[in-house]
């Protein structure tokens, strides 16, 4: 709870004691919980009045706030507007070389304004904290009263809050007015002028994205947190702010019996398209965004790309089906002159390769993201860019099952930015739980990020997820039984993202502008600092053996070298304290077989017959060794019940893990580099083994050329038995990694082997120690012999003597 609206909150212990009606007997040790007395309508009257009671207060409460925060945001721009004029008076006085009316503002003006400012700020961020924790205690209370009682409040109640929605207070708007005043303030009257359109004029982008999730408790905090640094773009500034305009629909293109296009963006291969239409606002604007994502490996020495061009509503219809020229659709951009003949040339090939793709790839549009994005950026400069995307939805495009739903037209009609499009069926549409945040970045090669950037990155208010991509999350949830491939942070679903702060990080209010109560000295708050350190030390002690809430990331940003792993790969290549090899995702292996075998039947041929056999033989094999297992006596383990618990959870400096398995029949894409040098370390491995095996060739055939005994002979034998073994091994072992290599396959056996080299040193050595057992063994025979000989000798001499 905030302090200052302690007694404005719901009195949620109130509403739970009134839910208490007493006890039909008394609690013994033998009946600690005996059955209650039943729930009467006047029980349910006074209940119902206490939480009126409490919803009108809450209600009136955030209603005053909210009034007295619009109030003072328009005494702020007032006061903003004047300050600015009497600079834009003292500059224009200075040109002309006069003497202003009113003296230039000094610096400490806009700082006072920036001290308002940031309390405004710090208002609207304890406001909707109070918001969100109320309604929180609401649904709470509600559900708790459904299930004691057996009455069903809940759908009246509903009504209610609709007639008060406190909840639904829009801080958008506060956010883009308050953006404003503090860039004017913080650049002291001279913010950052440029092109304020969707992407400026550029055409093509090349950007570093790195992209985090964001829990709907922390989504304000973090827009207040962006705006002190970066001003909201706005489009269109000369217009009043409305929701629509954030609104931003996109409909993604895949043919429906490959999903090339699905799996090209999930295994991130050379060359892997995206092709999209894109609109900003509602379903009445006219200008379409035709775009292609290029994804470019880092090995090519070329970076992802987005290209794009506009397009007529009217006509998007006619160009995905080649009716409409590419020529036509350029025509009037070529009359007015506006782009050099070149940009138009370039645009003109990048509509007809996507135009050749739509048609001889049969593709389709399969799936529609809707969000509301809040974009942080100077006009004009791309440098740095934020994106924070809510109310993400995906939607289902395509006539599949029978359904009609886009019908002959590339988007449907029955939805437009409606958010969150209750009149779909559930099958239809997925609304994803968490905000998106983008931060892009533009720059030069080994320069580190700002460092507001990389604290806001560290906090607990994100949770990094690597190449998240939406087209790929609604794609595999709203085709659960045609997609089998599985992006890795599918089983991420199900765990809590939220994290304890470990440090000072957030909205904080100046200094300036606090004050102490009647009951408050500064004694007190010097003690309550000290607690509030120690508590963050103790988290911070707790938070150490957690994955979930992880390290501190800060580290991760400490790279100079521009070749090295940006952010989003450090973080995703960090190991599990304590286990580095425990594998966190897993999937079935039977479906690594199905989905090669699905691949083979499309090529069909010689080598769909050869996998097929692969696979009966694989399954067999399985069946065999499984058969074993359950004759082959042997202690059996206990069968115990599986934890309801997913992922990681932190219990004080405990941890618990439990491995993610893929359902039956799919699969989890874990990321895998590969690169031409991943290729050249498995030939060099192999040609390193090759080296062993002719040294060992060699010292074999030397024996047997030179050597006149048996111990000889069986070295020579040895050495090359042992040779032949380690060069037929490693063949087959570089085989088997360039496949897996080749196929992206997350397969450790592939970048470590343990077992051949640890069996070929122990042969070796027996071999060595055989050898020479041997010959000490012959060479004590051979002493022995001619010592008695030599005994012999003397005696039949001395008798001849």
């Amino acid at each position: 709870m905030i302090k200052e609206y302690y007694w404005y909150y719901i009195a949620y212990e109130d509403l739970k004691k009134a839910l208490k009606t007493g006890y039909v007997s008394e609690p013994t040790p033998e009946n600690p919980k005996p059955d209650r007395k039943p729930w009467t309508e006047d029980h349910e009257k006074r209940f119902v009045s206490l939480l009126e009671s409490e919803l009108d207060k809450v209600f009136n409460f955030q209603k005053l706030k909210s009034e007295d925060i619009v109030r003072r945001i328009q005494a702020s721009e007032k006061d903003v507007a004047d300050v600015v004029s009497r600079l834009d008076n003292a500059n224009n006085a200075r040109r002309q070389s006069l003497r202003a009316s009113q003296p230039p503002p000094s610096d400490e003006d806009f700082l006072l304004l920036e001290q308002v400012l940031s309390d405004i700020i710090a208002d609207v961020h304890d406001l909707a904290k109070f918001t969100q924790l109320n309604y929180t205690g609401f649904q709470k209370i509600i559900k708790k009263h459904d299930k004691q009682t057996g009455w069903h409040l809940k759908p009246v109640f509903a009504a209610r809050l609709k007639a008060k929605p406190f909840f639904k207070d829009n801080y958008d708007a506060f956010v883009v007015k308050l953006s404003k005043l503090y860039d004017l303030v913080r650049t002291k009257g001279n913010p950052v002028k440029g092109d304020s359109a969707a992407g400026g004029s550029q055409q093509n982008f090349v950007r570093q994205t790195t992209k985090y999730w964001v829990h709907p408790d922390n989504i304000t905090e973090l827009k207040l947190i962006i705006l002190k640094h970066l001003p909201v773009l706005v489009f269109n500034p000369n217009k009043e702010f409305e929701e629509k305009d954030a609104a931003i629909s996109s409909i993604y293109f895949d043919n429906t019996d490959t999903w090339e296009l699905y799996e090209g963006r999930l295994k991130k291969t050379e060359g892997a398209e995206a092709i999209r239409l894109r609109w900003y606002g509602g379903m009445e604007s006219d200008q379409i965004f035709v775009e292609r994502k290029t994804h470019r490996e880092d090995w090519t020495g070329e970076k992802s790309v987005k290209a794009r061009f506009s397009l007529k509503e009217k006509h998007v219809n006619a160009y995905l089906s080649g009716r409409m020229t590419v020529e036509s659709i350029f025509e009037k951009m070529r009359k007015e002159g506006k782009k050099s003949e070149q940009e138009i040339a370039d645009l003109e090939q990048l509509a007809r390769e996507i135009q050749y793709r739509v048609i001889t790839r049969r593709l389709e549009p399969v799936t529609r993201t809707f969000y509301h994005r809040t974009a942080f950026q100077l006009p004009g400069d791309a440098r740095v860019r934020i994106s924070l995307d809510t109310e993400l939805t995906m939607t289902r495009e395509d006539n599949l099952d029978g359904r009609q739903r886009s019908g002959n037209n590339w988007r449907r009609m029955d939805i437009g930015v409606d958010w969150p499009f209750s009149q779909l069926p559930p099958e239809d549409v997925e609304r994803f739980p968490y905000a998106v945040l983008e931060v892009k970045l533009q720059t030069q090669a080994g320069q580190e990020p700002p460092k507001w950037i990389r604290e806001l990155t560290a906090s607990h208010l994100v949770e990094a997820v690597p190449k998240f991509s939406k087209f790929i999350h609604g794609t595999a949830t709203l085709f659960p039984d045609r997609i089998n491939l599985l992006p890795f942070w599918m089983p991420q679903m199900d765990v809590d993202i939220r994290k304890p702060a470990t440090r000072r990080f957030g909205i904080t209010r100046p200094l300036a502008s606090t004050s102490l109560s009647a009951n408050e000295t500064p004694e007190d708050d010097e003690s309550d600092e000290d607690e509030s350190d120690e508590a963050q030390a103790r988290a911070r002690a707790a938070a150490r053996g957690a994955q979930h809430s992880v390290v501190d990331q800060s580290d991760l940003f400490e790279e100079d070298d521009g070749n090295a792993l940006d952010i989003e790969e450090r973080i995703a290549a960090q190991p599990l304290p304590g286990d580095e090899d425990y594998p966190l995702y897993d999937s079935d292996e039977e479906s690594n077989y199905s989905d090669e075998l699905e691949e083979a039947r499309r090529i069909g041929g010689g080598y769909y017959y050869q996998k097929l056999v692969e696979y009966y033989i694989h399954r067999m094999g399985h069946a065999l060794i499984n058969g074993l297992k359950a004759i082959a006596p042997g202690p059996r383990p206990t069968n115990m019940p599986e934890p309801e618990q997913n992922g990681i959870a932190v219990m004080g400096n405990k941890r618990t893990i439990k491995r993610f398995v893929a359902p039956k029949g799919k699969r989890i894409h874990v990321p895998v580099r590969v690169e031409p040098k991943v290729y050249f370390a498995a030939e060099r491995t192999f040609l390193s083994w090759l080296e062993f095996s002719i040294l060992l060739g060699t010292i074999a055939a030397t024996l047997l050329n030179f050597g006149n005994d048996y111990i000889t002979f069986a070295s020579s034998w040895a050495f090359t038995i042992l040779a032949a073994v380690a060069l037929v091994y490693s063949l087959m072992l570089y085989i088997w990694r360039v496949d897996k290599i080749r196929k992206r396959r997350d397969v450790k056996r592939v970048y470590y082997e343990k077992w051949g080299p640890t069996v070929v040193g122990i042969g070796l050595v027996v071999v060595m120690l055989v050898n020479f057992g041997l010959r000490v063994r012959q060479t004590g025979f051979a002493s022995r012999d001619a010592d008695q000989g030599f005994g012999h000798g003397r005696g039949s001499a001395g008798g001849e003597l």
